[in-house]
């Protein structure tokens, strides 16, 4: 009979960092995402757990999988699904995750409408998640105690099932308002119980939604200039002031709207006679083009137009 293989010496944790490639993804989390500095020092946080946890695995210090659920807290557009995401692929690097997919999902994924249909949606959300991560997006819905015919109850018991006893082959993430998950965590204690790290997303400041302006006229090849850049600094002022704000959501929003302007406002130059346009001319997004937009109108709410 074999005698059973000793746990090595020591561990190389450079090893770990260099073949699961966690800087070039924690990078590429800083190129993605402007600010949100409280965000990306818990998820270098929790990476650093992951791989200091691998490496005391390897040396038979650990056996248990850690308990990895989360819930991330915060507005619209403030990047919790882009996170999720680059939290999948360091489960997955770190072998915390098989496939390192996310299934993103709400309520209506999960929960019925009659007797005996919740069960089986919400086993075949978690089948297809299973390997990866599965991302609720504003999972207080699940919880309806007004309505005692509400099927959402049952939903949240199955998540519990699978979440304590699949915890090694997925991680749930719980995503909302903050004020409405801290409610949803109060009335189902055995859900909160589950969740090891809680991620705070606050909301970006006006340079932030600016350089994200910045970057995604970029990344479609629209530029500023110093007009339109003045005029985008007013946009953002009045419209988060406004009801129904989603951060980066909304930016992205009114550049598509700037960015129709713009092309209209071409187009009826060539009709009008206006010959060629320039690389330069059909790049920029002209402060006419965003002071356009309803937001400007006085009294106006509630656009991203």
């Amino acid at each position: 009979m074999n005698a059973p293989v000793p746990p090595p010496a020591s561990v190389d944790l450079q090893a770990i960092l260099h073949d699961a490639q966690i800087p070039d993804v924690l990078d590429q989390l800083d190129r993605e995402l402007v600010g949100l500095a409280p965000v990306k020092r818990r998820i270098r946080e929790i990476a650093a757990f992951l791989v200091v946890s691998r490496a005391r695995q390897s040396l038979g210090l650990e056996s248990a999988a850690p308990s990895l659920h989360m819930s991330f807290t915060g507005n619209p557009g403030t990047g919790k699904t882009t996170v999720a995401l680059r939290m999948a692929e360091i489960l997955h690097r770190l072998g915390y995750a098989r496939k390192g997919h996310v299934v993103s999902v709400t309520r209506d994924d999960l929960v019925g409408q009659y007797i005996g249909h919740t069960a089986p949606k919400t086993r075949e959300v978690l089948k297809k998640a299973m390997g990866g991560v599965l991302f609720i997006d504003e999972a207080y819905y699940l919880y309806r105690p007004e309505n005692e015919r509400d099927y959402g109850q049952e939903a949240i018991e199955i998540l519990l099932q699978v979440m304590e006893n699949h915890r090694d082959d997925l991680v749930v993430i719980l995503a909302g308002y903050r004020d409405r998950m801290g409610t949803f965590f109060q009335s189902n204690p055995g859900m909160s119980s589950r969740i090891a790290h809680h991620i705070d997303f606050p909301d970006y400041s006006t340079d932030e939604l600016l350089a994200i302006a910045d970057q995604m006229a970029g990344q479609m090849n629209y530029r500023f200039d110093g007009a339109s850049r003045a005029a985008m600094r007013d946009y953002v002022a009045l419209r988060v002031a406004q009801p129904h704000f989603a951060n980066a959501r909304s930016i992205r929003n009114a550049l598509d709207r700037a960015r129709l302007r713009q092309a209209n406002r071409i187009f009826e130059s060539a009709m009008a006679g206006g010959g060629t346009s320039s690389p330069e001319a059909l790049t920029l997004i002209g402060d006419q083009d965003i002071r356009a937009s309803r937001v400007f109108e006085h009294g106006a709410r509630d656009s991203d137009g």
